[in-house]
Order: C-alpha cells, then structure tokens, then sequence
C-alpha cells in the first residue's frame, strides 16, 4: 500500500474553483483501479491551503492514474489555480518502531 499525500496552495479567489473542480471529480478518482481511499484536508489557519491524503493498492496503481488522461486533465486544470508549486509526498507500507 502507498500513502499519497499532496500539498497545494490555491490563489485565495480560485479555492472555490478548486472545491468544485474536487467535487464534481473525486467520485471518478475513488473509483480509479486500485485507490483504497481519498479525503480533501484544509489547514486550520490557512484555508487556500489544502492537501489530498490518498491510499493506493500500489505503486504501479498510483503511477498508472496519475499518468492517466483523466489525470494529466485535472492536474492541468487544478495546476492552473495555485498560488505556489504543490509538493507530495509518498509513503509505503514500511513501520519503523523504536
């Protein structure tokens, strides 16, 4: 399994774009081949801060969605409303235990 974990800071006019844009598509994302979950979080001060946290099958499974079409075409439009680059993050299954 992979945790996916993807950080983006939204220009403060288009964060209702992006709420939408997130609405009318996050139905088609869980149901892409092999993502177990999806959630939006917003930052408690920032609001135009928002961060996808996503579960996938697999490695194979998060690369073949997000070289997908339906992506590069949600991205593009998601991509056009940042107010600074996003970052993410992925993690695999592996604990560490002290």
């Amino acid at each position: 399994m992979i945790v996916r974990i993807v950080q983006m800071t939204f220009r403060e006019d288009a964060l209702e774009e992006f709420l939408q844009l997130f609405e009318a598509r996050k139905l088609d994302i869980r149901h892409f081949d092999g993502c177990c979950h999806l959630e939006l979080w917003q930052d408690a001060r920032q609001a135009h801060i928002l961060f996808t946290y996503s579960h996938w099958s697999s490695e194979e499974h998060l690369n073949h969605y997000r070289y997908s079409a339906f992506f590069k075409e949600t991205w593009g439009l998601t991509k056009s409303l940042f107010a600074a680059p996003a970052q993410a993050w992925s993690i695999g299954q592996r604990r560490v235990v002290d």
